[in-house]
């Protein structure tokens, strides 16, 4: 599907090649370090200050912070992303939001200047699969996989394999009971997860089709974006901390199939907020469908079957390990 200056695309890649030795000087005060700007951000734009200016892959890349948001929500993004902070633009920023503030359901809406809860509150921005997770939902307890208040007519019937089901218990049991932790990184990661899973549809079907790529492009920005928000438990953030160290890592490189099947509890709540034809949405249901079975099968070799000893035992320094 096609994406518009509203659709957002997942800019938190592991893009590490920053080269600046092709720079053109003509563009780099195109938006200055420090310059106050507006951002999209999922449907509506935001306010935000560029901290950082990079030119990574030809083009100008801007690490942002969200004024009044946590620093969490810090990201790269694209000059598509961004716009000069003129009257004319704060106009364009406010008529957007009294929009998508009319369409959003009373009990979920919120006003484009508010700042975010510490627990946080999840919405998810469509372009089909390449959006992301722009919010995480409000959180009821240390879990991260655990139900919310969201409607539930329109969730999508995702079903979890029955020893898959059990690999979650045991998860929630490793790390919140015994309190052990999932050495990182995971070999394979998500990234090889996905990429074995697509040459497993390509050698399946004959052929390698866009939609199937877009599908698992998506699953890894909602990945990427869920994990820290919605997919760790309380005992894990500490890891998260010393895993992710660096700006251009993200969360697909380093972690693996044991978080990666934690996203599917979660998936049916978030696409329930997203705007997505019938069709679109049941053909997507049976890629994930179809991806669990593929997870099933590998699961001895995807899984671990157990977890390392105890953090307060062996100290927290595996993450850059």
């Amino acid at each position: 599907m096609g994406s518009s200056n509203t659709g957002v695309k997942d800019d938190s890649t592991t893009d590490a090649d920053t080269s600046t030795g092709d720079l053109p000087a003509s563009n780099s005060g195109t938006f200055s370090e420090g310059e106050k700007v507006l951002a999209y951000h999922g449907p509506r734009i935001y306010e935000a200050k560029v901290q950082k200016a990079e030119f990574r892959k030809k083009e100008w890349r801007y690490f942002v912070h969200y004024l009044g948001w946590n620093k969490n929500w810090d990201e790269w993004v694209g000059m598509d992303r961004l716009m000069k902070h003129t009257e004319e633009n704060v106009l364009k920023q406010q008529a957007l939001d009294k929009k998508q503030g009319a369409e959003k359901n009373p009990k979920s809406g919120r006003s484009a200047q508010a700042k975010p809860k510490s627990s946080t509150d999840a919405k998810v921005e469509k372009e089909d699969l390449k959006s992301y997770v722009a919010r995480g939902k409000r959180r009821k307890s240390d879990s991260g996989i655990e139900k919310d208040n969201a409607s539930t007519e329109k969730l999508v019937k995702i079903p979890i394999p029955a020893t898959l089901k059990k690999q979650l218990v045991d998860d929630w049991d490793f790390v919140t009971q015994q309190d052990k932790l999932v050495k990182l990184p995971r070999i394979p990661n998500v990234d090889a997860i996905l990429i074995k899973y697509l040459e497993y549809r390509i050698k399946k079907d004959g052929t390698m089709t866009d939609y199937v790529a877009e599908i698992l492009n998506g699953l890894r920005s909602y990945f990427d974006r869920a994990l820290p928000m919605m997919l760790l438990y309380k005992k894990e953030r500490q890891q998260f901390q010393e895993a992710i160290y660096h700006p251009d890592l993200s969360p697909s490189t380093v972690y693996g199939a044991e978080h990666l099947l934690r996203l599917f509890v979660k998936l049916p709540e978030l696409l329930a907020c997203v705007n997505i034809e019938e069709e679109t949405l049941i053909g997507m249901q049976q890629k994930f469908i179809d991806f669990l079975k593929f997870l099933q099968k590998n699961q001895s070799t995807f899984f671990l079957s157990a977890y390392e000893g105890s953090k307060s035992s062996e100290g927290s320094g595996r993450g850059k390990g």
